[in-house]
């Protein structure tokens, strides 16, 4: 049998012939049908894509169709809201414009009610201070007054003009105090804006720039203070330093009722080399005050020379006699500034003690 079927095979080589026909057709068929249906189905998927692409194209650019007029309409909203809010006055404005209304209409209890509520948002705003003490003024009550226009001159730069004003007010301010002869005696000629509160008619030449009061702590002194007095000329003026007297007064409240003049050491030193004056920086007066823990005490006959009397390039000291009985602590000055034994200025803290030793014209006088 395996003669014959080896003879089979040998005796006909064409069945391998046409079994690799068959072979390599079905294989090329196979070929070209994929080839056919993956070429299909890539044209398909493209031209999808381009499809997709086709309507997201138009999707897209409806929103920003839609929202693109969105900041223009936006943008005009802005400035109105800044129109409405930009002109509308402060609450400080309007309590200000409210307390003048009043205090025109004669009611400066309710006009100084709104001052304050101003001066609680805005504590340092000189105009209100400014109308607050004009408010005291037009009540005749000259201590209070003070107190405001000094706390202006504190907090306003030394060159503004509303510090020049609070000093100018508490020059001529004190002389309001005092009683005046009647408005029909007097001519309105006579009157001259620049008139000091000695009576000049040319207006003040010395003036008193600030008072600085500075505590040093002592072991040995029951109280240790220091008041640095700033003495300026006026512009202009031509200041003759053999002319000049500055009077420090140094008061003490005795048994916290009683104030005297101080029966302590008091002595005193110019602290700028030159002070005569010569240039338009002011000069600057050192006055100390010691008391120590066990210490004598003033008479009452020689307590005015606690005061330092002091004339440029000269020191004074204060002078100790017999005891004074009661407690004593201190409380506070009284400068005076005289220029050819005419007063020029004068400053006092608290503002109370001008009203009980108000200042003389006369330097000699007490």
């Amino acid at each position: 049998m395996r003669t014959l079927l080896s003879r089979a095979i040998q005796i006909d080589p064409s069945f391998h012939v046409a079994l690799g026909l068959i072979v390599i057709l079905g294989v090329v068929e196979i070929f070209f049908g994929t080839s056919y249906y993956v070429g299909r189905a890539r044209a398909n998927r493209v031209s999808r894509q381009a499809i997709a692409n086709a309507i997201a194209r138009p999707r897209a650019a409806s929103p920003a169709s839609v929202y693109s007029p969105a900041p223009a309409l936006a943008q005009p909203a802005v400035p109105p809201a800044a129109e409405v809010t930009s002109p509308a006055p402060s609450i400080v404005d309007q309590l200000l414009r409210e307390g003048k209304e009043l205090r025109e209409r004669g009611d400066t209890t309710n006009a100084l009610a709104r001052f304050q509520e101003a001066l609680d948002s805005e504590p340092e705003n000189t105009g209100v201070l400014e109308e607050m003490a004009q408010t005291y003024e037009a009540m005749q009550l000259f201590d209070r007054a003070n107190d405001v226009w000094r706390r202006i001159k504190q907090i306003s730069p030394s060159d503004s003009a509303m510090y020049e004003l609070a000093d100018r007010r508490l020059k001529v301010g004190i002389a309001a105090t005092a009683p005046t002869e009647p408005a029909s005696t007097k001519p309105e000629t006579d009157i001259t804006p620049r008139k000091d509160i000695g009576g000049n008619a040319d207006g003040p030449i010395m003036g008193i720039l600030d008072v600085k009061t500075t505590v040093t702590p002592d072991a040995d002194a029951e109280t240790n203070l220091a008041l640095e007095i700033g003495i300026k000329k006026e512009p202009g003026a031509v200041v003759d330093h053999d002319k000049v007297k500055i009077l420090v007064f140094l008061y003490d409240i005795v048994n916290d009722k009683d104030i005297k003049l101080t029966d302590a050491d008091v002595t005193n030193e110019w602290v700028t080399p030159k002070h005569d004056w010569s240039d338009t920086n002011p000069e600057v007066l050192l006055v100390r005050y010691v008391r120590a823990k066990t210490g004598g005490a003033l008479s009452e006959s020689s307590l005015s020379e606690a005061a330092a009397k002091v004339r440029p390039g000269q020191k004074s000291r204060g002078s100790k006699g017999a005891a004074d009985t009661g407690q004593r602590k201190y409380l506070g000055y009284i400068v005076r500034v005289y220029y050819d034994d005419e007063l020029q200025a004068v400053q006092a803290e608290p503002s109370r003690l001008l009203q009980q030793f108000p200042p003389s014209k006369n330097p000699s006088a007490r």
